[in-house]
């Protein structure tokens, strides 16, 4: 038995140490860190347990019977984030490319079933060449194995996918699937054809970085969540977004005790200007409204006119969705529209409540918008607010107009708390567009149209200005002082914290995609 147990320990430490001091060195010579580096920065110490470490590839073709290793190019196992359980998958680009074949494809199967089993959250580490061409269509059939886990795990656990080298051709669509993707700057790729293929099919030449790059898709498609500057910062990015995420929808967002009172802040009522047209950065609203330094924002970097992340209220998890004056006045388009949507699609999965701070003069206007599917990708906004059964509160900062205001305001999207501050102007538009399409012909029969517009304007917004004529039907249920915006809005979400919303039994609706 002593040998036998030498023989297995022999076997284990040539596994852990597999990458070899060579192949590790590759790594680190491209910036990148090595598969059993990132587990073991990414995990609480000494908390991660590998499983199936022995597989191999079954396949002899094309000399891969000379070609096997114990792990098969894939790492998986779980361990523990800041004490709570997680499943993983680390490729390992040092052994066959990080390529997928069968058994590497059944080893992350594997770890996908026991992590929505167990209903704890899936990390996925992608650094592979790909599907690994000599195992043909066994590839092939290893991505659709994962694909479907994808979607059926979605909605149950949190999935997130760390790209950490290239994700080219099927393997980016896991990453897809996924609720967040990381890249790390300088290390990560991702698309469906590299730059050789595009410049012999389109003829058009194109670098890696480029074409699939962190920057390109945090900032341009809105694939990337979050574009990190190092793996090491990349890691505490995912380490501090599960502090805010149940393991998975049959529990609560993690509570923690707030060490911050409730009390007025003067700062606030000074923030927002008054005129209307006058931009300022919502960011600075939300740094004063919840939490000290508690706001995590998600696509910081994509369609910036809206600003979506996660905050503490009091101790309490919430999801903010924010217009941002300071960006295309914070008027909802299509990529606005679209990172809205999922983001409160997210939110409601997993129990967390989401208050709207609005001030967006409505939808983008204008034919290019119209021809790209500003209706569908708007109403996605619609789709996924009317879903939504989770805690639902609104405080119309200053406008709220339009289309834009039926979407994150009307309290017949089933918004349960709708509060304003005396600033807010709510209206179908601005005040220059309805008086100068009401009276139109009035205008411009007066001796002075100048003045007489003004003198409409002045009457009008005597009459429709405010938030007073909507509270006064009902759909604003309290202005309030923005210096006492953090009391107001804890309030409102604790008189709806433990509301019981069904909806109709259907098989899945139909979002407008």
């Amino acid at each position: 038995m002593e040998e036998m147990i030498k023989e297995l320990e022999v076997k284990l430490h040539a596994i852990r140490e597999k990458d070899g001091e060579k192949r590790s060195e590759s790594q680190h010579k491209k910036g990148k860190l090595t598969a059993w580096e990132r587990i073991d920065l990414l995990l609480d110490k000494d908390s991660f347990t590998e499983i199936n470490p022995f597989v191999t590839t079954r396949v002899t073709d094309f000399g891969m019977d000379k070609k096997r290793v114990p792990g098969d190019a894939v790492i998986t196992g779980f361990g523990r984030i800041n004490g709570r359980k997680v499943f993983l998958f680390s490729q390992d680009f040092t052994q066959l490319g990080g390529s997928l074949g069968e058994m590497h494809a059944q080893k992350i199967v594997r770890i996908q079933d026991m992590a929505l089993k167990n209903g704890c959250p899936l990390i996925q580490m992608n650094d592979s060449g790909g599907a690994r061409i000599q195992e043909g269509i066994l590839s092939l059939n290893g991505y659709g194995m994962i694909f479907r886990r994808n979607s059926l795990a979605s909605g149950i656990i949190p999935q997130l996918s760390l790209i950490l080298g290239p994700s080219a051709g099927g393997a980016v669509y896991s990453s897809g699937l996924s609720d967040f993707v990381f890249m790390v700057r300088g290390v990560s790729r991702m698309y469906i054809t590299g730059p050789d293929v595009i410049k012999r099919v389109a003829g058009e030449e194109i670098g890696h970085e480029e074409l699939g790059g962190a920057d390109v898709h945090a900032q341009v498609s809105g694939v990337a969540h979050f574009a990190c500057d190092s793996e090491e910062g990349c890691f505490e990015a995912v380490r501090r977004l599960l502090s805010y995420l149940p393991s998975n929808a049959n529990e609560e967002p993690p509570y923690v005790t707030s060490d911050q009172d409730l009390s007025p802040d003067d700062a606030i009522n000074s923030l927002i200007p008054i005129d209307p047209e006058e931009s300022y950065d919502v960011h600075e609203v939300i740094d004063h409204i919840f939490d000290q330094g508690s706001f995590l924002e998600i696509h910081e970097e994509y369609a910036m006119n809206a600003v979506v992340g996660l905050a503490r209220l009091y101790g309490y998890v919430v999801g903010v969705v924010a217009n941002q004056p300071e960006f295309m006045a914070g008027v909802l388009d299509i990529n606005a529209s679209d990172k809205i949507a999922r983001f409160v699609r997210f939110c409601d999965c997993f129990n967390i409540p989401l208050i709207n701070l609005i001030d967006t003069p409505g939808y983008l206007p204008g034919s290019t918008q119209e021809f790209d599917g500003i209706i569908r990708h708007g109403a996605k906004v619609l789709y996924a607010y009317s879903e939504a059964t989770v805690p639902k509160i609104v405080l119309i900062m200053r406008k709220a107009y339009g289309g834009a205001y039926i979407a994150l305001c009307s309290r017949d999207m089933a918004y349960d708390r709708v509060l304003a501050y005396p600033c807010a102007d709510i209206a179908v538009m601005g005040v220059e567009g309805a008086v100068g399409i009401i009276f139109r012909k009035e205008i411009a029969a007066a001796d002075d149209p100048e003045k007489r517009l003004q003198e409409l304007k002045a009457q009008y917004l005597e009459k429709f200005g405010g938030p007073y004529l909507s509270a006064s039907y009902g759909l604003v249920d309290q202005i309030i002082v923005p210096a006492r915006t953090r009391l107001e809005l804890f309030k409102a979400l604790d008189s709806v914290m433990e509301k019981q919303e069904t909806r109709p039994k259907k098989k899945h609706g139909n979002i407008p995609l």
